[in-house]
């Protein structure tokens, strides 16, 4: 039985590619911390209940943004003897934590805005409606520096999805302004948060989901198991791959581990090129890591359940 590791660097590259998302992250940063600001002085200058939490709120989309950004930092630190894969692993764990906060934070709209439904606050629209559009402004922007790289990396998505929710809350702010500068209906105003709540609810259980099942060492979305199966075994001298396992190292980097059972025939130079062949075959497959255990008929264990 020989056993043979394939270890594929295109982790790397995938970090590399995603670098100039950095400065988006700096920028988005700085951005909603001074919204944050800006939202804290109107909101006590006016006794805006609402304005002061969605900067609570605002101020929580800073943190995911931070951590996100440490995460990225920390994907590139040396593997050690205690860390075998470095620190990967932590863009998985950002990507459910910030899963979790846009959660909390829709939870948090959506129950401000049915108190304020059934019990209105008197409020100054046009100075609403004012500070709502610099945060259109702010949040539309940022999100936009995220858009194009928003479905390579769950942080990404996050920060898209916390980005672009800030915004349409903003806007739901300025018409929620301006209709009850000119009719008094201040009730409009929850009505509208409320509504967005509800649209944006829907791409921010997905990342949950996603997320989390990246954390239980679940198989990645973009891995097909019975693809890789299929693809491997059509492969000249290989008989069959059993005993597969896929998980994601990090939220860019996947990583298999598998039996491989070969013709008998096979010496170790053809093993070796075989070796090769399925490393290329995986790549396709979005496996970036693969450690591979070759077996002959007579010690095969394709039986045998793990």
């Amino acid at each position: 039985m020989a056993e043979t590791h394939a270890h594929h660097h295109h982790d790397h590259g995938a970090i590399t590619e995603l670098h100039n998302v950095k400065n988006a992250f700096y920028v988005g940063i700085a951005l909603n911390f001074s919204f944050v600001l800006i939202e804290v002085v109107a909101g006590l200058i006016i006794h805006s209940l609402s304005l002061l939490s969605d900067a609570g709120h605002n101020l929580l989309d800073v943190v995911s943004l931070a951590l996100s950004l440490l995460a990225y930092r920390l994907v590139k630190v040396e593997a050690n003897e205690n860390y075998t894969y470095g620190y990967r692993k932590t863009t998985i764990l950002v990507a459910l934590f910030n899963g979790v906060i846009l959660m909390v934070s829709i939870g948090a709209i959506g129950y401000e805005a049915i108190r304020h439904l059934f019990h209105p606050t008197h409020l100054p629209g046009f100075t609403v409606a004012w500070v709502a559009a610099i945060g259109i402004i702010i949040n539309g922007v940022t999100a936009f520096m995220f858009n194009k790289d928003k479905e390579k990396d769950m942080n990404i998505k996050a920060a898209y999805l916390h980005l672009l929710s800030d915004a349409l809350v903003s806007f739901a702010l300025v018409i929620g302004g301006i209709i009850m500068h000119y009719t008094n209906w201040f009730w409009i105003d929850a009505a509208l948060s409320l509504l967005v709540a509800i649209v944006i609810i829907k791409s921010t259980w997905s990342l949950l989901k996603s997320s989390l099942r990246l954390s239980l060492d679940g198989v990645p979305e973009n891995v097909d198991i019975n693809k890789i199966e299929q693809a491997i075994s059509k492969i000249s001298g290989v008989e069959n791959i059993h005993h597969v396992h896929v998980w994601g190292i990090s939220t860019t980097t996947n990583a298999l581990t598998a039996h491989v059972l070969v013709n008998d025939n096979i010496n170790m130079t053809e093993a070796d090129k075989l070796k090769a062949e399925i490393k290329h075959e995986l790549e396709h497959l979005n496996i970036h890591h693969a450690t591979l255990e070759f077996e002959h008929s007579m010690n095969s264990c394709a039986k045998e359940k793990i």
